[in-house]
């Protein structure tokens, strides 16, 4: 009964579509008009991508220290290391260029060697006053000798701040105000403005300035994904239809493909604006992908109108039939790839859940218009010339189709230790595979921000923030002698850590006044004594209010404190034992019913967000694998035909694991996808080899091995065209200069490889050495789904649809 409604189904469907095709025609170009009005309302990402929930513990954590203090993202930073930069010219041009940031509104306040002061005891007044180290600009190489004597040597407070004193590296350090941190406001002022003045001064200088800090790093990364979009999308449009072209040889057809994952596309960005999201690192793959997913449907649809044609020469025929034949099979296998891709929506990050959203609509969406475009356009086109259909008789794929079959017959042993043996071998490479949580590992490597990124590391030891904050539980607690003590403790642990830099926190301001009461002696810049503090707490307190040197390091109440360092790129185990160490330190140092000390910045939060997102994407998969399996059961009612149909799939997702063991590729964001994603489009040449071998047992009176061999045939040739589409379109993501991108292309295309000669090789053999076990007649002769319909159909009542469609 369902099996005729669902052949009644798809005959009406046929008839709806080839009837009414100028009214679905002006709908899809109405619908793509719709769609094309919502891209204004695209929005790129300004922030990183955040995978843990709003609600998670790090997130609060990080939130509670913005409440306070804050964003703590909104610090670029000029880098000079140069010899020459210690001369007249130079070194007031320096400072020049640092001055002109002052006066735009983007700017909150900028820090340059001009800027930085002294702290002077003012005997008289009781009071410390600043004194600037340069009072207007520099006239004489005595003034920059006694300037270098000052920084490099006397003031310790600034040391690793605005200067390295070991390489004489300087720096300026631009605080963007902080409410346009996160918008396009700071994109407009670092792409038009800071980045202009900078080459303006390297041109008048020739001194190699070096940029970086968060939202620097933030704005040319999203920067570089915004660009790298049109160059996917024609990459995947030229790779895709070229090789459609090579197999049919038919420009009519590649342009009728091309025309359909085009308006996919179109789609794709309409829904993206439609729902509001962000265009992020992830949802920038969607429209290729779209591409290179469409192309396999219009393969199956062409493929199956040009064998119709060929065989009886009846256009309106042919055409009612891929509907009928073919609509039900790409429903399923589109429904099945849409499902790996919806798996994301059930994890608790917002970048997966609108990724998967996004992703499993727009399969849908270009499964509707391959169902529709493909056969209403070839009504208004002539008959195929025979030099189109020439691929279907192709030599070499014929000779291909011949090995699968004749391996299946006589080498199914060797083909079983073969799987053997890479399952033993991807279970020792998958045991070498690291978990990375770097912020900045997947950024292009050859682009000049990513290797000012690294100079900076090595110059400052980082420039990623990791912050730690003190709760002392009541006000003004902070600048209490013994919470001084217990901070300046836990910042020596810091600075014997080489992967952090020199932490700055209230503890060096306390231990520069100390310094400044003794007239700028560098051997007392250390914490007072409890007799001591009580001076120079006064001399503080009666200084002017312009001298409000704490405001960044302590909060208005005094009750909450902060250490900032910054952090090198590393990996996620080193990262997690500077933080077990780290919290060890303030576990002795800080009583829990004095203190409540918190960490977190930049770094930790997408260090714990990887952590996250790899348990759940684990449970996404294990899902995505359960629900393709309850599939599996409904359509084929058989609980052995889902294990044997899950064992050539999981296959390819072992090797990959294991691959990426072998050769060192981390489990990231970017490369966990890979599973997901390859087992919802693998799993399609099951669904269409299976469907295929039940069709060919009900013909062949329940003859097994003549059934087998008979769906490798009539299978094997659509399986090889879609999967070479399939590998060489998402190897267009290698041409990415994200490395994150670059890996998912590569594994998702050696995956899908693996998944078709799994497919072809080991699927068939395993039905044959099974056969008693899963033969049932009852089971493989009533499926819930009629995907492929027999051909045996009365002749009578497909020439009657023929004829009211004509």
């Amino acid at each position: 009964m369902f099996k005729l409604l669902t052949t009644g189904f798809w005959e009406a469907v046929a008839r709806i579509i080839l009837r009414n095709k100028i009214f679905i025609l002006i709908a899809v170009i109405v619908a793509t008009v719709f769609f094309s009005m919502q891209w204004k309302h695209m929005r790129f990402t300004y922030t990183e991508a955040n995978m843990l929930p709003d609600d998670h513990e790090v997130n609060l954590i990080y939130n509670d220290f913005l409440k306070v203090f804050g964003e703590e993202g909104n610090l670029i930073v000029l880098g000079v290391k140069d010899s020459s930069i210690f001369s007249i010219k130079q070194l007031n041009s320096w400072n020049r260029l640092a001055e002109s940031f002052k006066s735009y509104d983007e700017v909150e306040t900028v820090l340059s060697i001009k800027d930085l002061q002294k702290l002077v005891k003012n005997t008289q007044k009781e009071q410390f006053d600043l004194e600037p180290f340069i009072k207007d600009s520099i006239t004489s190489l005595e003034q920059i000798n006694t300037l270098q004597k000052d920084l490099f040597k006397k003031y310790p407070f600034y040391d690793n701040f605005l200067f390295n004193a070991e390489t004489k590296t300087i720096r300026t350090a631009i605080y963007l105000k902080k409410e346009i941190v996160n918008t396009s406001a700071r994109k407009d002022f670092i792409i038009n403005i800071l980045d202009k003045k900078i080459e303006d001064f390297k041109t008048a200088t020739n001194l190699d300035v070096r940029v970086s800090g968060m939202p620097y790093i933030r704005t040319l990364n999203s920067q570089n994904i915004v660009d790298e979009i049109p160059i996917f999308i024609g990459a995947a449009l030229f790779i895709t239809s070229f090789i459609f072209f090579l197999f049919f040889r038919s420009f009519r057809a590649t342009f009728i493909s091309l025309i359909v994952v085009c308006v996919g596309v179109m789609w794709t960005f309409g829904i993206l604006g439609l729902l509001g999201y962000e265009i992020t690192v992830l949802t920038a793959l969607i429209p290729p992908l779209i591409i290179v997913i469409g192309i396999p449907n219009c393969i199956f649809l062409i493929n199956k109108y040009q064998h119709e044609v060929r065989s009886h020469g009846n256009k309106v025929k042919s055409l009612q039939r891929v509907i009928t034949k073919i609509g039900n099979a790409t429903l399923m296998t589109n429904v099945t790839t849409a499902s790996g891709f919806a798996t994301f929506i059930l994890t608790e990050s917002k970048l997966l859940k609108e990724f998967g959203i996004v992703a499993s609509l727009s399969i849908l969406a270009i499964f509707i218009l391959c169902l529709l475009i493909i056969p209403i356009m070839y009504t208004f086109l002539p008959y195929p010339k025979e030099r189109h259909l020439e691929h279907l008789n192709k030599r070499w794929i014929g000779g291909f189709v011949d090995w699968m079959e004749r391996m299946v017959k006589h080498k199914k042993i060797t083909i079983y230790v073969t799987a053997f043996i890479l399952i033993m071998a991807s279970m020792i490479g998958i045991n070498k595979i690291e978990i990375s949580g770097s912020l900045i590992e997947d950024m292009p490597k050859d682009k000049q921000f990513f290797k000012d990124i690294r100079f900076f590391e090595d110059e400052f030891n980082g420039i990623m923030p990791l912050e730690i904050m003190v709760d002392t539980k009541r006000k003004k607690g902070v600048m209490k002698l013994a919470t001084l003590k217990r901070i300046n403790e836990l910042e020596e642990l810091i600075e014997d850590i080489p992967e952090l830099s020199k932490p700055i926190s209230v503890v060096s301001l306390v231990k520069y006044s100390k310094q400044a009461y003794y007239n700028g002696n560098p051997k007392y810049y250390q914490l007072p004594t409890s007799q001591e503090n009580s001076f120079i707490l006064s001399y503080a307190k009666n200084s002017s209010s312009d001298i409000d040197l704490l405001k960044n390091f302590v909060d208005s109440t005094g009750q909450y404190a902060r250490v900032t360092t910054f952090m090198k790129d590393i990996g996620t185990d080193k990262m997690e034992r500077i933080q077990e160490t780290l919290q060890n330190k303030i576990d002795k140092l800080f009583p829990e019913e004095r203190y409540e000390v918190t960490m977190t910045g930049k770094a930790l939060v997408f260090q714990k967000g990887t952590k996250y997102l790899v348990r759940n994407l684990v449970i996404s998969l294990s899902l995505a694998i359960f629900l393709i399996s309850l599939f599996m059961a409904y359509l084929f009612r058989s609980v052995r035909m889902i294990i044997v149909s899950l064992i050539p799939n999981l296959l390819p997702l072992l090797v990959t694991a294991g691959l990426m063991g072998y050769v060192g590729v981390p489990i990231k964001p970017s490369t966990i996808l890979v599973f997901s994603i390859a087992f919802g489009i693998s799993v399609d040449d099951t669904i269409h080899f299976l469907a295929k071998y039940r069709q060919e047992l009900q013909a062949n009176h329940w003859k097994i091995r003549k059934s087998v061999y008979a769906a490798l045939r009539e299978t094997g040739i659509s399986m090889f065209y879609t999967s070479i589409v399939l590998f060489f379109g998402f190897s267009v993501f290698t041409i990415s200069s994200f490395g994150g991108t670059v890996a998912l292309g590569a594994l998702v295309s050696i995956t899908l490889l693996f998944a078709m000669l799994s497919n072809l090789l080991l699927l068939p053999s395993l039905l044959l050495s099974l056969e008693r076990n899963i033969a049932n007649k009852e089971v493989l002769r009533k499926p819930a789904i009629d995907i492929i319909p027999s051909e045996d159909e009365p002749e009578d009542h497909m020439e009657k649809n023929q004829e009211q469609l004509s």
